[in-house]
């Protein structure tokens, strides 16, 4: 039997699109943050924080370069100051955030549930575009990183000189080929890197330990310089404060250690609703990565500080993000420096892939909830083509330099944990514990502090973020216009006495008002059946009003619940909450049709007033125009038009 072959064009839709019915579900994507299937029981938690290792640990790769460059001879006072803000603020922040979104939604999900109507719609689109910020940041960063290391190894630097820019869109293009593929979930993979990376570290550290303690003079020189510079301590505790900010890429990974919750297996015994295994496990994870992750930040932090020459760590520099690989060449030879910067390499390859899939796992999570989403952006391979043009973007924009992308990273870190924390000061003044509340607003307050002064000092993270934010809301604007008049409702549930007012009718022809409800008195809805029959010329009273009340028009899909009412012992009230009255009317047109196989009637009066007004009224507030656009709703979704309910105006 002759088969027809399906064209190119109609063969490479189908590959983009593969799985878009999937993407509006939490794990619509294979990626390392992507929720596991109800099947999965997950892993142990050491396990699940190597996962957010690889983005969190692979910061060893730049942070002691970047801190040398910042602080100078401070960099391990002012590193210790970093870490007593991680441990004494991001920690507890997370841990609470652990307990508040158990399903990994973290942070932005706490504020919005905070937050109704548009302001927080436009709210969380705004923190969103930092989120996308610290992703994006994420892939290009360690992409320039990782093609740092590779060109400044001592056996390639003659092949690959000035080569970085292109090796660094490689990586990023080799990185948006393997989701195009098809990423699998890879704990594994990440325990096996971060064990390798971790151990090279430990190395490399206790090495460097050992040539400054048998260096004597090196402790001094450094003491004697930073006294001369900063005169006493309180001097270079002072200035520490004040240049911490420009360290705050050490506090990255929180946001990602709460993302990947889903995987940790927590107790046999954890529900969906309360996963108390999960949470505790979480903690753990939380807190071994955050004392794993300081001790490391203040022992290279002073190596690198002590060891290697101010003037190295320039742009240019063969220590400028490689100061650990700088000194694992020098120190213990070529062989094993190559190795390190292959483990390096990869981890920072890693961290690329598991913010890409962070992003992937983020935007469906939200958008396509508030239709502010392409139908195409539900699928993972359009998403990632995107992703990746824009990475190609920042990466030409920062000429593929670890130290001018510092900054812009920082900027959607500290926003996020900015976010954080403020979300749980609300969630603990809401549960009454006074305690935290103080504890955490003053927290929220150094927080804010910290993200003031990176954007005062390096505006390139807010400015990157801002065109996030601007091209998020538009984009999210005209999506949501285009699918005005799309049937979104997602369910359609009648209780017991609206069951009956369908099924009396289904044996007659179903008739149904459209009602705004105002005083609800009996002269109201005998006017509104008297005008009815006039103005389509219709005989008898076998109506059943329908009436539905607006709730948050900024919602977009929900399902509907209908409940029957017989009111002044004679008219019978169909009443709904919906986010948008004409597409709940619809929904419930259709539904009555599909049950009882009938075609029902709808009647409205006209919306006085003028139609672009009203148009919009529809659009923000879910009202106005109800009539035609009740109408234009049931013609998108049933093109059949012998089967349409019928929509009738007067």
């Amino acid at each position: 039997m002759a088969t027809t072959e399906q064209p190119p064009a109609s063969r490479l839709r189908a590959w983009m699109l593969e799985g878009l019915s999937d993407m509006g579900k939490p794990g619509g994507h294979t990626g390392p943050h992507a929720e596991p299937e109800p099947a999965h029981r997950g892993q142990r938690w050491w396990r699940v924080m190597c996962l957010t290792g690889v983005d969190y640990f692979s910061t060893l790769g730049y942070q002691p370069g970047i801190a040398a460059l910042a602080a100078g001879l401070l960099s391990p006072i002012a590193t210790i100051v970093l870490v007593i803000v991680t441990l004494a603020g991001a920690l507890p922040v997370y841990r609470r955030v652990a307990e508040e979104s158990p399903r990994g939604e973290g942070s932005i999900a706490m504020l919005e549930r905070l937050l109704s109507f548009w302001q927080g719609k436009l709210f969380v689109l705004t923190l969103l575009g930092f989120a996308a910020t610290d992703f994006l940041i994420t892939i290009t960063l360690s992409a320039a990183d990782a093609s740092t290391h590779l060109v400044e190894n001592p056996h390639l630097n003659s092949a690959l000189h000035d080569q970085q820019m292109l090796i660094t869109l490689v990586l990023v293009a080799l990185l948006g080929a393997v989701f195009l593929k098809g990423f699998l979930e890879a704990v594994g993979v990440a325990v096996v890197l971060v064990g390798i990376y971790l151990a090279l570290n430990v190395v490399v550290v206790i090495v460097g330990f050992w040539h400054i303690i048998t260096a004597g003079h090196v402790v001094t020189d450094w003491s004697s310089a930073l006294t001369a510079e900063h005169g006493n301590i309180f001097v270079m505790i002072g200035v520490a404060l004040v240049v911490f900010p420009k360290l705050a890429l050490g506090l990255s990974g929180f946001e990602t250690g709460v993302a990947v919750m889903p995987h940790v297996q927590g107790d046999p015994e954890d529900t969906e609703e309360r996963p108390a295994g999960r949470i505790r496990d979480t903690k753990k994870l939380l807190t071994t990565a955050a004392l794993i992750m300081s001790g490391f930040l203040i022992a290279t932090s002073f190596i690198t500080t002590l060891l290697i020459p101010e003037k190295d760590f320039e742009s240019g520099g063969p220590a400028n993000g490689r100061a650990l690989a700088y000194l694992a060449h020098n120190y213990l030879g070529g062989v094993f420096g190559t190795v390190y910067d292959v483990s390096t390499i990869a981890i920072l390859w890693f961290a690329g892939a598991s913010a890409m899939a962070g992003l992937l796992n983020l935007m469906p999570r939200y958008l396509p909830r508030y239709g502010m989403a392409p139908h195409w952006a539900r699928a993972v391979r359009p998403m990632v083509i995107v992703f990746i043009l824009i990475a190609f973007l920042v990466t030409w924009i920062f000429d593929a330099d670890v130290d001018a992308q510092g900054g812009a990273y920082a900027t959607g870190v500290l926003v996020l944990i900015s976010s954080a924390a403020i979300a749980v000061t609300i969630a603990a003044h809401k549960a009454g514990q006074r305690g935290w509340t103080i504890g955490f607003a003053v927290i929220a307050a150094v927080f804010l502090y910290t993200t003031v002064v990176n954007v005062i000092e390096r505006p390139d993270g807010v400015k990157i973020g801002a065109c996030f934010i601007a091209a998020i809301i538009l984009v999210s604007l005209l999506s949501r216009l285009a699918r005005a008049f799309e049937l979104r409702v997602t369910s359609v549930t009648l209780d017991p006495m609206a069951e009956r007012f369908i099924r009396d009718m289904a044996s007659r022809k179903i008739r149904l008002i459209a009602n705004e409800p105002d005083s609800r008195d009996k002269a109201e809805y005998r006017d509104k059946i008297e005008q009815i029959r006039e103005d389509n010329d219709i005989p008898g009273e076998d109506f059943v009003f329908v009436e539905v009340t607006v709730l948050d028009p900024s919602e977009f899909e929900a399902g509907l619940t209908v409940r029957g009412e017989v009111l002044h012992k004679r008219y019978r009230v169909l009443t709904l909450e919906s986010s948008s009255i004409p597409n709940a009317l619809a929904a419930l047109l259709l539904h009555i049709r599909d049950t009882t196989g009938c075609t029902p009637h709808i009647y409205f009066e006209w919306t006085e007033g003028n139609p672009f007004h009203n148009f919009l009224r529809f659009f923000l507030f879910g009202q106005g125009e109800v009539a035609p656009v009740t109408r234009e709703v049931l013609r998108e979704a049933e093109p059949d038009r012998a089967r349409r309910p019928r929509v009738h105006t007067g």
